[in-house]
């Protein structure tokens, strides 16, 4: 199910998790040539994706929402 962004911050690893609206979490991380995300390397790249919609596969599970 499509989720848009709504805000990230960094888990214990210091990796970054986007914050989706539906109140799951999901790592969003540049790590090429598996996955390409630059935009995730600076704040104003973040800001850009606010309201981007991921593919949130917990609800899709139909998991209850995770702690931030």
């Amino acid at each position: 199910m499509l989720q848009p962004i709504v805000g990230y911050h960094k888990d214990e690893e210091d990796h970054w998790v986007a914050e989706l609206a539906c109140g799951h979490n999901q790592h969003v991380r540049h790590n090429p040539p598996l996955v390409s995300r630059p935009w995730v390397a600076t704040e104003s790249g973040r800001a850009s994706m606010l309201g981007y919609q991921l593919n949130c596969l917990k609800c899709d599970q139909g998991l209850a929402v995770d702690n931030p």
